[in-house]
């Protein structure tokens, strides 16, 4: 039998955290990451689903996540050590056929558990499915210029979008649907998780103001890839804010958009 330990899923997820927070997005046990992994690859590790112990979720699954498995950084835990002891950082676990509790098979050692916004997650997996059946990955973090424009700027998605758009030819290309954004709530709650969700059935990324960024996307190159480019953009315009000159044109914009053959998000840019 395989050791889900030697995964290219536990591989991708700890060389990722790794990553980010290097970049210094994830300071102290700040971010989190879940992963909705099929079956058919769980079974490559796990004949039969055998289970170590059973973990409250504090809410009800949607239907469509139960009794599926997913990847999990662990509450309380520094994505700096996931590298290092990934069966202490990271968890798998099945959502249990009511919704109500998570069945872990392997990881969280130490005797912990998920992340407290896994239901923020699973929220977002729920939304997201419904709009992409490949979408697999939800990540959180706190890029830091990404943060400071959120702290700058109206909770409003089409300024917040514009702003990046105008600021880097890249945006547009990357995020052509644009990005959500949240006042500052109380995150860990249900209610901060149910705003998400509500946004994810439009936008793969939505920022949470005064404190991070949500991104999704079928892969986890593919949703740290939109993180990542909102942050350097977000980077670009608040360096040069207050002195712009070459700001990129709606023109030049909307060309970027037909030669990408994207679909831009209607009213950023007028047409």
């Amino acid at each position: 039998m395989k050791n889900f330990l030697e995964s290219c899923f536990v591989k991708e997820v700890s060389e990722i955290t790794n990553n980010m927070y290097r970049q210094g997005w994830d300071e102290r046990n700040g971010g989190n990451i879940s992963y909705l992994i099929d079956e058919e690859y769980v079974r490559e590790y796990f004949p039969k689903d055998v289970f170590l112990r059973d973990i409250e979720l504090g809410f009800t699954a949607d239907e469509s996540l139960k009794n599926k498995y997913f990847l999990v950084t662990g509450t309380g835990k520094y994505f700096k050590n996931v590298i290092k002891d990934p069966e202490s950082n990271l968890g798998l676990v099945k959502i249990d056929n009511n919704g109500h509790v998570a069945h872990l098979l392997w990881g969280y050692k130490d005797g912990g558990k998920m992340t407290s916004e896994f239901p923020a997650h699973l929220m977002s997996h729920a939304a997201r499915l419904k709009v992409n059946q490949k979408n697999r990955v939800v990540m959180h973090t706190h890029p830091t210029y990404t943060i400071c424009m959120g702290a700058c700027l109206p909770t409003d998605d089409v300024i917040f979008t514009r702003k990046l758009w105008k600021s880097n030819t890249e945006a547009v290309v990357v995020f052509p649907e644009g990005i959500g954004v949240l006042p500052c709530m109380i995150c860990g709650t249900n209610e901060i998780g149910e705003a998400t969700a509500k946004k994810m059935e439009e936008y793969r990324l939505v920022s949470w103001t005064n404190h991070g960024i949500y991104g999704v996307g079928e892969t986890i190159d593919e949703a740290f890839g939109l993180i990542e480019t909102v942050e350097k953009t977000a980077q670009i315009y608040m360096i040069s804010l207050g002195h712009v000159v070459n700001e990129i044109p709606d023109e030049v914009i909307l060309g970027l958009a037909k030669l990408w053959i994207v679909k831009i998000k209607p009213g950023v840019i007028d047409e």
